[in-house]
C-alpha cells in the first residue's frame, strides 16, 4: 500500500496545484466570485489531504506489521477527496446546487481518516 498511497498522493497534490492554477488563470473571468471561491476551497482541501495521504504512506513504512488503521485512513482520505473536493469542483463549474449535499460526506471521510491516524498513533513505538 505504501507505493500506491505515495503515487496517488503525488498525483493528487500535482492535480491540486493544476486546479489552483486553472482557477486563477482560466476560470477567473468565467465563474462568479462565489463559484471561484468554492473551486479554490476544493483545490485547497485536495492538497491538504493529498499531503495527509503522503503522511499515511510514510507512517506505514514505520510500522512493523500492516496497520489496518493507517490503511483505513488512507482510503478515507481518498474517498474524502473524491466526495468533498469532487463535489465542490462539480458544483462550482455546473452551478447544480444539490451537489453541495455530497460535500459533507467527504468531510466525514476526512474526519474518519484523521481519527484513524490518531488511533494508530497510540500503537507507535518510538
Amino acid at each position: 500500500m505504501v507505493r500506491i498511497f505515495l503515487a496517488i498522493a503525488a498525483i493528487l497534490a500535482g492535480l491540486a496545484v493544476a486546479a489552483g492554477a486553472f482557477a486563477s488563470h482560466a476560470l477567473r473571468d468565467k465563474l462568479s466570485d462565489r463559484a471561484l471561491e468554492i473551486f479554490e476551497t476544493a483545490s485547497r482541501y485536495q492538497m491538504y489531504h493529498a499531503l495527509a495521504l503522503l503522511l499515511v504512506a510514510v507512517l506505514l513504512t514505520q510500522v512493523a506489521l500492516p496497520s489496518t488503521l493507517l490503511n483505513t485512513a488512507g482510503y478515507a482520505f481518498l474517498v474524502g477527496i473524491m466526495l468533498f473536493s469532487g463535489s465542490l469542483y462539480a458544483l462550482s463549474l455546473s452551478g447544480v446546487k444539490w451537489l453541495g449535499a455530497i460535500t459533507p460526506l467527504g468531510g466525514v471521510a476526512f474526519l474518519i481518516g484523521w481519527g484513524c491516524v490518531a488511533a494508530a498513533a497510540w500503537s507507535f513505538k518510538f
